[in-house]
């Protein structure tokens, strides 16, 4: 990935005192969690069901582009129903050994949390059937003649699961999830309203116009919105500005070269990439990949769902092609769209 990705848009580049202020920031409660209505009227009424019955809450699967908020919301669904949470990811959890240490530390009606969920490997995701539905584990201790089965019963407990990739999911898994929400990118008015309040944790003034600027620019995504205002508070500091308005705000994304529909250099790469190499598509995404020096799953999942959802590319049977709106952003003249 390029520098400014690393900046802006991957979750991975972040330090101890930054991974806090990340901690900081996410909301603890639905009504303090802004956007996705509908997913958290839906969840509401599950969890005031369930704590109703004493019972714990169905498996949630939550799935849709990264920065999102699925893994705040996984918190705040655990905060609701006022107990613990563990969180994993999918390519942690090697072995089914690994999963039942998981599944032993959990108290009745806790929840467990498994990022990328599409990754485990079988025989784990195997094992997490009967869990989810009866909360038991079989499995075999020992070797050769020695070997015989341990019935190790469960907790009841409510596994969400997040993937960027549904598709990936095995039908037998997907179909023991009773609750299934596709998060969605968040409109320019939620996004402004994330930026006013992560905004007042980092104790910055801001004012409307810059919030709406920084939501405009933030691709639909609330981690890139918060990821763009720490940047623009060390221009404004640095200005010696007492308030982030319009005029820093377009100052520093310009320099960090993040246009006005939030699209950065990799997106314009690969975007100019199709049209100049391969006259607009249809190509290939590993050929697309090769090209401008990205991997192949971060097209998929981090450029690839913004491009299609703002309509710059489309997908077609033998590949993707830039659409006449990719073409105009770009500057080129119309008789090449096509």
């Amino acid at each position: 990935m390029s520098e400014t990705d690393e900046r802006i848009i991957s979750p991975d580049n972040i330090n101890d005192g930054e991974e806090k202020l990340e901690q900081s920031i996410r909301p603890q409660r639905l009504t303090q969690y802004i956007g996705q209505t509908d997913i958290k009227n839906e969840l509401g009424v599950y969890i005031t069901a369930a704590k109703q019955r004493e019972e714990s809450l169905d498996h949630v699967l939550l799935y849709g582009p990264p920065g999102l908020g699925k893994t705040t919301l996984a918190m705040v669904i655990a905060n609701e129903l006022g107990v613990n949470i563990r969180t994993t990811s999918g390519p942690a959890i090697d072995k089914p050994g690994d999963l039942l240490s998981l599944l032993n530390e959990l108290q009745p009606g806790d929840v467990l949390f498994i990022d990328e969920i599409h990754r485990l490997p079988k025989i784990v995701e195997e094992m997490l059937y009967s869990a989810m539905e009866d909360f038991f584990v079989d499995i075999i201790i020992g070797q050769g003649e020695g070997a015989h089965p341990v019935h190790f019963p469960l907790p009841p407990f409510t596994l969400i699961g997040a993937t960027t990739q549904a598709g990936m999911l095995s039908a037998p898994l997907r179909d023991r999830f009773g609750i299934i929400e596709h998060m969605n990118y968040y409109n320019i008015a939620d996004l402004e309203k994330i930026v006013q309040r992560t905004a007042k944790i980092f104790t910055i003034e801001i004012d409307d116009d810059g919030a709406k600027e920084v939501g405009l620019r933030s691709r639909g995504t609330p981690r890139v919105a918060n990821r763009l205002l720490k940047r623009i508070r060390d221009f404004a500091q640095v200005a010696n500005k007492d308030t982030v308005d319009l005029e820093i705000v377009r100052y520093a994304l310009n320099l960090l070269k993040v246009d006005n529909l939030g699209l950065d250099d990799t997106d314009i790469k690969l975007l100019s990439t199709m049209i100049d190499y391969y006259n607009g598509g249809p190509v290939g995404l590993n050929t697309l990949a090769a090209n401008i020096g990205e991997e192949t799953e971060t097209i998929a999942e981090m450029y690839e769902p913004y491009l299609l959802q703002i309509g710059m590319i489309k997908r077609t049977a033998r590949g993707r092609m830039v659409t006449a709106k990719g073409y105009e952003h770009l500057g080129y003249s119309g008789d090449l769209a096509k």
